[in-house]
């Protein structure tokens, strides 16, 4: 319950974040689409793979796992090739994002997750 859970708040704070970023709130000093779609498109895409992966995992077929295991894959390269990205060309990275950094604004638990997940994927075949 605790991965499930951990990944529940990941997909909220995610989709929360990105919908803010990417939602055109007429507000002064607030980075708008056109200006970042780089990052507020990768924001989106982390808010999706963890929405998936938290339905996934909080099933117990063996489909579910396959998914849950594909988008624990998919959120594991995101972070690390995001991360990677975002200190080899931090100018295309003006707005954070959740994977930027390695997920630095998240105390990293973004970098250190997928690892968690596929541990605990493997321990819970069905």
């Amino acid at each position: 319950m605790l991965i499930i859970t951990a990944y529940g708040i990941f997909a909220v704070s995610a989709f929360a974040r990105a919908f803010y970023q990417i939602t055109p709130f007429p507000q002064e000093g607030k980075v708008q689409f056109v200006d970042a779609p780089l990052a507020l498109t990768l924001s989106a895409f982390a808010a999706a793979v963890y929405v998936v992966a938290t339905l996934a995992l909080a099933r117990t077929s063996a489909t579910a796992w396959r998914v849950a295991l594909v988008a624990v894959l998919i959120e594991m390269v995101g972070v690390i090739g995001v991360g990677a990205w975002t200190l080899i060309q931090p100018e295309l990275f003006e707005v954070a994002t959740v994977w930027g950094g390695f997920g630095r604004d998240y105390g990293f638990i973004p970098l250190i997750l997928p690892f968690v997940g596929l541990f605990w994927l493997f321990r819970h075949r069905p």
